[in-house]
């Protein structure tokens, strides 16, 4: 195979983002996209077949994999679909909403022998990354409490976007999936969950269903302990994670684009991103955001930082259809432990918020 054709099924902000570095990116070509208000004109721009259904794009032979970017509820479908028909798949986060669709989807793509990447885009982040290769190298001991904050404020708004209803997005910890996906990437897949929550400041018209305030408490294996914030129902946003050990600690400050180190040497502070031009535009959106969150658009242009990381997640996802070696690092993304792990224990902290008791995971 010396390309890979590529069918977009969901042409919102992310297909439409996702679909222009395909179609300018070596050995790729977009071929058909399907769905979404845009899609047509995604089609004229890219010069490419505009599909009817979703039946009519996985039946085409001129389509060798599909990208899903649907609304997260509909996931599900496609990529079942794609499967039969022999099409290779990169589903974006979260890959679903229910922990049974997300093991169909992963036996129906084993079962017809053909990849299922999950988008869970941190893995590209270049000081994510680092602080995974210190936490192997045991640079900071063994992991003992990991701390994640990703909260903001929302005003309301004109149209009541999908990410804001519970059905169709899963909420806040659904739809910011990565930190909870990232976490169990250093501490193992979580033992017991218990989570706290409500709706509490965004209720009425111009507003969605999803909680605005939750709390999130994770017990893993051997003992160790991790907590995360979520949510628009705070003034005073924050975007971090912090993992401290026996031996030291790290911090991954997303507003401050930096990452540090802190342990019995000299401190070090490493870029999140791959340049200080992408680190400081990172840190620019979130002083103009001012503790508020803002969500991407059909018509939106992703920022430069952001459409390195999705030029790097198409590259891997490219690579690995035309049969180069997955990366050791990324192996969790296309062996289904990644969307599993995230997917379950989201599923059980939102049973646990509903039955407000401590639910333990398989």
């Amino acid at each position: 195979m010396d390309k890979v054709r590529f069918g977009i099924v969901g042409c919102g902000y992310f297909g439409s983002g996702l679909s222009r570095i395909l179609h300018r990116m070596e050995r790729s070509e977009v071929t058909a996209v399907y769905g979404g208000s845009r899609s047509q004109l995604l089609a004229e721009e890219l010069q490419c077949n505009w599909m009817e259904s979703l039946e009519e794009l996985m039946e085409s032979d001129r389509v060798d994999a599909v990208i899903v970017t649907t609304p997260s509820h509909l996931h599900r479908d496609p990529v079942i679909l794609a499967a039969r028909h022999g099409k290779h798949v990169f589903c974006e986060k979260p890959v679903t909403l229910k922990h049974k669709d997300c093991e169909d989807m992963i036996e129906a793509c084993k079962k017809a022998n053909v990849l299922l990447m999950a988008g869970h885009i941190y893995y590209f982040v270049n000081g994510i990354h680092q602080a995974r290769r210190w936490i192997q190298d045991g640079e900071i001991g063994k992991p003992l409490v990991v701390h994640s904050e990703r909260t903001g404020w929302e005003f309301k708004q004109e149209k009541v976007s999908w990410k804001k209803n519970n059905e169709s997005s899963g909420g806040h910890l659904f739809h910011h999936i990565h930190e909870l996906d990232f976490l169990q990437t250093i501490m193992g897949p979580a033992k017991t969950v218990s989570m706290a929550g409500g709706n509490l400041a965004h209720n009425g018209e111009g507003y969605g269903n999803e909680e605005d305030i939750l709390l999130l408490t994770l017990q893993f294996e051997g003992g160790a302990l991790g907590s995360m914030q979520y949510g628009s129902g705070f003034r005073w946003g924050e975007h971090y994670i912090k993992i401290n050990g026996t031996e030291g600690a790290i911090l991954i400050d997303f507003k401050k684009s930096k990452v540090y180190l802190r342990n019995n040497k000299p401190p070090i502070e490493h870029l999140l991103h791959s340049s200080v031009e992408e680190d400081e535009e990172r840190a620019q959106y979130y002083r103009d955001a001012d503790g508020g969150i803002a969500y991407g658009k059909s018509t939106t242009d992703q920022s430069g930082f952001l459409t390195r990381l999705m030029e790097l997640e198409m590259k891997a996802f490219r690579d690995a259809v035309m049969g180069i070696p997955v990366e050791e690092h990324l192996k969790s993304l296309f062996d289904g432990s990644a969307a599993r792990s995230s997917v379950a224990t989201a599923e059980a902290a939102l049973t646990s918020l509903r039955e407000q008791r401590w639910i333990q995971l398989n």
